[in-house]
């Protein structure tokens, strides 16, 4: 049988850890602001696009994060649909991980734990990511999408 202090102090590290990814996630696109000048010239460092040329599910997201530290909505938006989203994620995550860190209590686990919000989230993205492929092949030529490859 597990104890209940166990499950406490595994629960508390979760969360911590919790509070680590999405701080994380909000500072690593900020470093990154302030030491490239030119962030749309930069090459992406996803794995999948120098291996195929195109873009993954995730691919822009930091490009959307750092346009909206610079105030810029619409290329925020132009780089990844769901990065404004992103942030206000890891804000919420922040808040409430760290509230429930102080107080001892739950909150809102039936929304960040819920599977049918994970399964809508997962079917929008998935939706999001065949049009933006769609439009990416659309727009670019063979050799084009090949030159952000590996293999040009």
């Amino acid at each position: 049988m597990i104890s209940t202090n166990s499950t406490n102090n595994s629960l508390k590290i979760r969360k911590i850890f919790g509070i680590a990814g999405a701080l994380l996630t909000l500072a690593i696109p900020y470093l990154i602001m302030l030491r490239h000048t030119d962030i749309e010239a930069e090459q992406s460092l996803c794995p999948f696009m120098m291996l195929t040329g195109l873009p993954c599910p995730g691919c822009g997201i930091t490009k959307s994060l750092i346009f909206l530290y610079q105030g810029q909505m619409l290329k925020s938006f132009y780089y990844h649909l769901f990065g404004p989203f992103a942030f206000l994620f890891c804000i919420a995550a922040i808040v409430v991980l760290a509230t429930e860190l102080v107080t001892k209590r739950e909150y809102l686990n039936k929304y960040f734990y819920s599977k049918r919000l994970a399964y809508a989230m997962g079917f929008a993205l998935a939706f999001y990511h065949v049009a933006r492929l769609g439009y990416y092949i659309s727009e670019k030529s063979i050799s084009a999408i090949l030159h952000n490859s590996v293999w040009y």
